[in-house]
């Protein structure tokens, strides 16, 4: 189904939650017969930041934060949604694209029993490979989506490859899972306002990656970098398949850690001192200051950023064009980061970096506002997504 898709029947209200590591957000819009979101109401709730990061805690403070969130949307009291989404951010779920392969000497018929059996496997050795990474022995994980990308027999790409015979079958399917503690605490705290109410759980990657390719249809290769409070992830897309994905724990929070360690400060004043440099308010001293602070900072987090890409290329070329989501008060300091990095001249690259930065006027053309709203790209990324696939 493309973003230019045919309208669907019966408008509702939708309420969608995006659940990251420096936010949680959350908006009520109406999914419209046109398939273009109206977002009507918004809200967002900042997750504290602590100085070091311990993962119980960090939960803690996420719930307490989507708490506030879920409340708010509550008491705005603009009706019951028809449906409740919840769209998680890293660090909150994992995903990988994972490549299924059969070759048999003589011809098979590719059954829907036989996928069902090889795709199981593949989600078993996913939940094991991942099973740590949540902290969440007693309760495991559980895959929140799993979509067919493709499916090739005897190498040749097809759309009805059930109860053909093959002698080679090769499919490659996406898979999301996050731990059940994290989805357990976040389906009580919006049941504790919504009640009776079943939450469907997304990824942001798959949201970002498929707004992205349906709106810039022509473009076949690029890059997703989604900059949270604690992790930059970034996701490689060749021939509008999502094939590879990097992360390392430094996000936006990174420098304002780095800052009150620098000047011996607290993390609120840190904060506001980055702030006020970003504005150009800041003292000439403070300035100056901060100025080699943050080109430390940015040298350290392009050096993360320098060895994502160099592990993600294996040996093909990476492509020029990056989407970069991130909240807008930070987005140039981190855009012209990546502009200006010179990995180009020393790995396969296809040109120079051009970012495009997924804001809200970028995204205006598919998606509405009630006057006076104002919404931020995330939850207009995961609007057009539910608006357009998911309903």
């Amino acid at each position: 189904m493309g973003i230019f898709s045919e309208p669907k029947k019966k408008d509702e209200l939708i309420l969608v939650f995006n659940v990251g590591s420096s936010s949680v957000d959350g908006a009520l819009f109406e999914a419209q017969s046109s398939r273009v979101p109206k977002i009507i109401f918004s809200v967002r709730e900042l997750i504290k930041v602590e100085e070091k990061i311990d993962i119980d805690n960090f939960l803690l403070s996420t719930i307490k934060s989507l708490e506030t969130v879920v409340e708010r949307v509550y008491k705005a009291g603009l009706g019951t949604p028809d449906k409740i989404f919840c769209i998680l951010s890293s660090p909150w779920y994992v995903f990988q694209t994972r490549k299924i392969s059969l070759k048999k000497n003589t011809p098979f018929v590719f059954t829907q029993k036989l996928a069902d059996e090889l795709i199981r496997k593949e989600i078993n050795l996913f939940e094991e490979e991942n099973a740590l990474k949540f902290n969440d022995a007693s309760g495991g994980v559980q895959v929140i989506e799993l979509k067919n990308i493709k499916t090739t027999l005897n190498g040749y790409e097809t759309a009805e490859a059930l109860d053909q015979k093959t002698k080679e079958l090769e499919m490659t399917i996406f898979i999301s899972m996050s731990g059940e503690q994290v989805l357990k605490k976040i389906e009580e705290t919006i049941g504790g306002y919504f009640h009776s109410k079943q939450i469907k759980f997304s990824s942001f990657i798959l949201s970002f990656f498929t707004v992205v390719r349906d709106m810039y249809f022509r473009q076949e290769n690029f890059l997703l970098v989604d900059i949270g409070g604690e992790v930059t992830d970034i996701s490689m897309v060749k021939k509008n398949t999502l094939r590879e994905s990097m992360s390392f724990p430094l996000g936006r929070n990174f420098l304002t850690r780095g800052v009150a360690t620098e000047l011996g400060c607290t993390l609120g004043e840190a904060d506001s001192l980055i702030s006020l440099y970003k504005d150009g308010h800041a003292e000439e001293s403070v300035h100056a200051k901060l100025s080699l602070i943050l080109d430390k900072l940015r040298r350290e987090w392009l050096k993360k950023f320098q060895d994502s890409l160099a592990n993600l290329s294996n040996d093909i070329s990476i492509p020029s064009t990056i989407y970069i989501a991130i909240d807008k008060d930070i987005a140039n300091f981190f855009s012209e980061t990546i502009k200006n990095e010179q990995f180009s001249q020393y790995t396969l690259t296809e040109s120079k970096f051009e970012v495009i930065f997924l804001d809200t006027q970028l995204l205006h053309s598919v998606v509405e506002f009630k006057e006076g709203m104002f919404c931020e790209p995330f939850l207009v990324i995961d609007s057009i997504y539910i608006s357009r696939f998911l309903i």
